[in-house]
């Protein structure tokens, strides 16, 4: 009888392993749930493993230890859409109870595997005309999650650039062409620039060849400053965005705190790291048993506003007192 029960347990863990091959297994007694993440950034990215930090974090808050009683499988798509949608692919493929993606390219990706598996979302624009959601108090199918701001917001940016380098006179705002979310962030900017005296120029670009040119063009004519708007595709090559705007001594606020920490003047949006531990939040609600289609998504009650002041010295740029005053954050 002995070893009858222990074949028995033999075979179910065999058949566990290969319904979903993590490492870790259940402690006895307890049911080990499938937790799978898939990130847009490289996995050795420092935003990459904050986020992932964070993520954890979350979690571990509500209970759920990785190795104890959830399983967590990786995915890393660094900008690439081929890979995003293998790796998409792969995921869907290991069965996993809920998908915890970062971006609307993976987001989209994983929709086109599956309508069933839930999926929280984090960083995603305007999730309801890119389809993900029905609306965003009633999501209505298998994901939900949080959106970093709304689009009326993105003209606080043209605002922010005009306190800090008030001689300017054009503004390139940086984004990519092909990312649905550009033309509501670029229509807000345009809204305001007539107020503001701005002359706006849309610089398109989609890998690091595109974005050197496009900086490089329009910073040939002097009194130009730079917005770059909220694109993970474009946050991938912050430091060559950062780098650029230093060696054509353009004035730039930027949509992710990754910028200033890589040397940028002005950053105002959202903690994602912060939304990545709210996602946790998510992901427990779910796997005790509620559904993505009654979870509302999520906007920012609050954005930040970090300065930095090595990059506006470099600039030769005095900050405004009442906008030091109110930063989240100032790096000296």
């Amino acid at each position: 009888m002995q070893f009858d029960r222990k074949r028995r347990r033999f075979i179910a863990l065999i058949g566990g392993a290969t319904a979903f091959p993590f490492a870790a297994r259940a402690q006895q007694g307890q049911r080990m749930r499938r937790i799978a993440v898939s990130m847009n950034y490289a996995e050795d990215d420092p935003q990459s493993q904050a986020r992932r930090d964070s993520l954890l974090q979350g979690l571990e808050e509500l209970g759920w230890t990785a190795g104890r009683n959830v399983q967590i499988e990786y995915r890393w798509g660094v900008g690439d859409a081929d890979l995003n949608r293998r790796n998409a692919a792969e995921l869907v493929a290991l069965g996993p109870d809920v998908v915890v993606t970062s971006g609307a390219a993976v987001t989209a990706a994983l929709l086109q595997e599956t309508r069933t598996i839930p999926i929280v979302f984090v960083n995603v624009f305007n999730p309801v005309g890119a389809g993900f959601v029905q609306s965003m108090a009633r999501p209505a199918g298998n994901a939900t999650g949080f959106t970093p701001f709304e689009y009326g917001m993105s003209g606080r940016w043209l605002e922010l650039l005009k306190q800090v380098a008030p001689g300017i006179r054009r503004v390139a705002v940086l984004h990519n062409p092909i990312v649905a979310s550009r033309s509501g962030q670029l229509n807000a900017i345009e809204a305001l620039a007539p107020s503001l005296r701005v002359e706006l120029t849309a610089a398109g670009a989609r890998d690091p060849n595109e974005i050197e040119r496009a900086v490089t063009a329009f910073a040939r004519v002097p009194n130009g400053g730079l917005i770059v708007v909220g694109a993970p595709s474009l946050a991938i090559y912050h430091d060559l965005i950062v780098a650029l705007a230093a060696q054509h001594r353009l004035p730039a606020v930027y949509p992710y705190r990754v910028y200033v920490a890589a040397g940028g003047l002005l950053y105002y949006g959202t903690d994602l790291v912060a939304q990545f531990r709210q996602a946790g939040a998510y992901v427990d609600r779910i796997l005790k048993g509620e559904k993505p289609a009654e979870l509302p998504v999520q906007a920012p009650s609050k954005y930040e506003l970090v300065i930095n002041l090595k990059s506006a010295k470099a600039l030769g740029l005095d900050m405004p007192p009442p906008l030091l005053a109110r930063a989240d954050a100032v790096i000296e």
